[in-house]
């Protein structure tokens, strides 16, 4: 007969309840500080709410009001040390960050405030408004509030984009050596999301101190939990990765404190990720002040038996109960509120001339000067000062014949000797003696805890790897197998990573560099033969490189891991095997940014590829042999790292230009820089630029159809013998 067996999951799963004796228990102080940031945030979110219905928000007001017990309840406990981060419903728990770090014994609103409480609380509102002033100088708005010092990581508008990264933030602090955690905040919609789940497994496996903290407050948008997934108990989910998980009253301040120091514990102690579900309610709906049963997707009669439960009534009911404060005292700490948000507004906003009695506008001298617009996209570059800076004809080292791929593993295992602050991390790059190309050989037996085997899932730790990178102690090197999985990771690289530095101000550093290898022409079908470079290209705050030789591949690496801003290193298969010139023992040098090599000089055509088409542009040129061509390898693809002098010295010449890549039609990178090419050097063209592309659809797996459908040396030969009459 069949037998069953019941199965109990290995994590433990709670929940748990604050007692009349635990309030009874609980320090006066706590109970007081946990009031006054109540009544402070609640406060402070109906004052922009009133903003934003006089127009003064430009863009969304996602209130918190009703959910400020879960943000203060766990971020007291915390520490300046800790990192949160959160989601596009995060003021409170930007606030209750920012306002533990300038107060960490907690707000007196019986007492004058402190300048720093005035300044967090001005600055957040201005930012909130798109003003100058704000944390981020009015770039991130109400979704994107940041305060690094604080330990207030980021808000985000993506939802579950921000969990990945405070994966990256536990990482971390764990190499760093400290007993500090990170704390990730987001809603129930987003428990269902890729990323979040991935991220689940990846700190289970890794035992990384983070705490996956869910306010679930029923609703994303309009649609209810119930509808959205089979078990509504949403920390069951940690049950499945192993994650100890506890419920709690969100609605509870001390509930959640009691419940947040038990998660402390775990994590402190080492003994990995914890799960916090709240189970709380936003009075208001998605957007605005309107009640969500104004959009008829819940029950008046619902919002009422949740506002009976409101976390400010019950903190203010047990300290009048205790004796503690009188209800007297707790009506005038919500007035002082009141009259801190007001002196803050007078700070921000004038009356509207000839408009009617309370109407106000902003301030014209708080507005961000429009010039500001694209400051910031990516830094200055001033980590290359004392950068030891070489090329192939001042390099004066020793070079000889080597593998490209020899050139890929030596330089990394040199930077990881000389920097430990970098860490390597992607699938199997720990196995396989160098993973799938050798490009890691030899650095997990060095450096075992800097080389890191992911599982299977590039959202996950190429944001964790983006946390790392905002965190700035240590500098993540994220190896992509296939170029192609770029689009798994789409969120994480260009709304997270390639945004973060202009989206938050424009001075915060995003050191990372990713790994991507182009293999077109392989064998391996339509979703593993891309060449992203054109793709990259349209995505601000990204640079691009795209080593052709050994040489280069060193300088360029080196480059890339100086370099304060995201780097994407392309690497086609075709050229690993492939042989050329190297040093031999200085691994030291850096590439100048934003130099192109000639590899040959001409006057009849200029020829501008890079990666592994240069060489069959060469081949050719060679091949045809009465054409005489000026070959351009790029090197350098991003928009801002572009080779303008020795692009238009060389169009000045030859007065004809040829494009020349391996990478499909619909995403090539030639398309934009035909276009930019066209209008800096129109009046030196003798006709348009040329190119020479790949097909429009991907390579397919046939032998055959894929040689059709990219371009090689023939191609090139074809276009330069039409365009030259030979």
């Amino acid at each position: 007969m069949t037998q069953h067996r019941q199965l109990a999951p290995a994590s433990p799963w709670v929940e748990l309840t604050a007692t009349t004796e635990d309030w009874d228990a609980a320090d006066p102080a706590l109970l007081a500080a946990m009031l006054n940031q109540l009544v402070m945030i609640r406060t402070f979110e109906e004052y922009v709410l009133d903003l934003a219905g006089a127009g003064l928000v430009h863009g969304p007001a996602h209130s918190s009001i009703g959910q400020e017990g879960g943000a203060v309840g766990s971020i007291l406990p915390l520490t300046s040390a800790d990192a949160v981060n959160g989601s596009h419903r995060g003021h409170h728990q930007f606030l209750a960050k920012a306002l533990s770090h300038v107060a960490p014994k907690g707000l007196d609103l019986t007492e004058d405030l402190s300048d720093e409480v005035r300044t967090v609380l001005l600055r957040t509102l201005a930012e909130i408004c798109g003003l100058a002033r704000g944390y981020s100088h009015g770039r991130g708005g109400s979704m994107h509030l940041q305060w690094k010092e604080a330990g207030a990581m980021g808000t985000n508008a993506i939802v579950g984009g921000g969990v990945p990264q405070a994966a990256g933030f536990a990482w971390a602090s764990r190499a760093a050596g400290t007993d500090a955690v990170s704390v990730t905040y987001f809603g129930d919609g987003a428990v269902n999301i890729g990323s979040t789940l991935e991220t689940f497994n990846l700190a289970s496996a890794w035992h990384l101190p983070i705490c996956f903290f869910i306010e679930n407050n029923l609703y994303a948008v309009s649609t209810r939990v119930d509808e959205a997934t089979g078990e509504p108990r949403l920390s069951a989910r940690g049950l499945g990765f192993g994650i100890p998980s506890w419920k709690v009253d969100g609605m509870d301040p001390l509930a959640v404190h009691l419940t947040m120091q038990e998660a402390l514990a775990h994590m402190r102690a080492g003994k990995g990720p914890t799960i916090i579900e709240a189970d709380t309610y936003r009075y208001f709906h998605q957007n605005g002040s309107f009640p969500g049963s104004a959009f008829g997707y819940r029950s008046k009669e619902e919002e009422e038996l949740w506002r009976q439960r409101d976390p400010i009534a019950q903190v203010a009911g047990h300290l009048v109960r205790r004796g503690i404060m009188s209800q007297f005292s707790v009506d005038e700490t919500i007035v002082r509120a009141k009259a801190v948000m007001a002196q803050t507004g007078d700070v921000l906003f004038e009356p509207l001339p000839g408009g009617k009695p309370g109407q106000r506008q902003i301030k014209p001298s708080e507005w961000p000067d429009p010039a500001f617009a694209d400051v910031g996209v990516r830094g200055d570059l001033s980590e290359f000062d004392n950068a030891r800076m070489a090329d192939r004809d001042t390099f004066e080292g020793e070079v000889a014949e080597q593998k490209f791929i020899d050139a890929v593993a030596a330089v990394m295992a040199r930077r990881m000797q000389t920097d430990e602050t970098i860490v390597v991390m992607g699938e199997d790059v720990h196995r396989l003696n160098g993973g799938t190309n050798g490009a890691t050989r030899g650095l997990k037996e060095m450096y075992p805890d800097r080389v890191l085997g992911t599982p299977i899932s590039e959202n996950a730790f190429a944001g964790l790897g983006g946390g790392i990178a905002l965190d700035g102690r240590f500098k993540p090197v994220v190896e992509f197998m296939y170029a192609d999985f770029m689009w798994v990771a789409a969120d994480q690289l260009f709304n997270q990573i390639g945004k973060a530095r202009h989206m938050f101000g424009g001075d915060g550093d995003v050191p990372f560099v990713l790994r991507s290898k182009v293999a077109t022409g392989t064998g391996y079908g339509s979703q593993h033969s891309m060449d992203p470079a054109g793709i990259f290209a349209t995505a601000p705050g990204w640079r691009i490189v795209a080593p052709s030789t050994p040489f280069d591949y060193v300088g360029l690496m080196n480059s890339a891991l100086r370099c304060k801003d995201p780097v994407v290193v392309l690497e086609h298969v075709d050229l690993y095997t492939s042989m050329g010139e190297g040093p031999v023992d200085d691994l030291d040098y850096c590439l100048p940014v934003g130099k192109a090599a000639v590899r040959r000089t001409g006057s009849q055509i200029t020829v501008i590829s890079y990666l592994a088409m240069v060489h069959h542009v060469l081949e050719a040129v060679a091949q045809l042999g009465d054409v005489d061509a000026e070959v351009i390898d790029l090197r350098w693809l991003d928009r801002a790292s572009i080779d303008w002098d020795t692009i238009g010295e060389s169009i000045k010449k030859t007065n004809n230009v040829l494009i020349a890549e391996q990478g499909a039609l619909g995403t090539s990178y030639g398309g934009w820089l035909a276009d930019e090419i066209q209008r800096r050097y129109f009046d030196w063209l003798d006709q348009p630029v040329q190119r020479v592309t790949g097909a429009e659809a991907s390579p397919s797996i046939s032998k055959v159809l894929e040689r059709a459908a990219i371009a090689k040396t023939e191609e090139v030969a074809a276009k330069l013998a039409e365009i030259t009459g030979h």
